[in-house]
């Protein structure tokens, strides 16, 4: 959770500062849920993010599908295979 949350906050970041406005203020926190079946696993996830004061409402939406298209997202949503090597 935490590595989603630090990605969602890198990508804000350089949406703020490719778009002019300051990262003062922006914050992401995260929550989530455990599956109640098996396997364990993470059931939910929700992230928030507080967006500086100086981000217009109308430039919202934009900020929103740059984030949710970091890179941890965008793993879990399309999940790589994982291979588990002992040694």
């Amino acid at each position: 959770m935490a590595s989603l949350a630090a990605c969602v906050a890198f990508y804000a970041g350089r949406f703020l500062t490719r778009h002019g406005y300051s990262r003062d203020g922006l914050a992401v926190s995260v929550g989530y849920e455990m599956a109640t079946d098996r396997p364990a696993r993470v059931g939910g996830i929700r992230l928030t993010v507080r967006v500086p004061a100086g981000v217009p409402p109308q430039r919202w939406t934009a900020l929103r599908a740059v984030v949710s298209h970091c890179t941890v997202h965008n793993s879990l949503v399309s999940p790589p295979p994982v291979t588990i090597d002992m040694q």
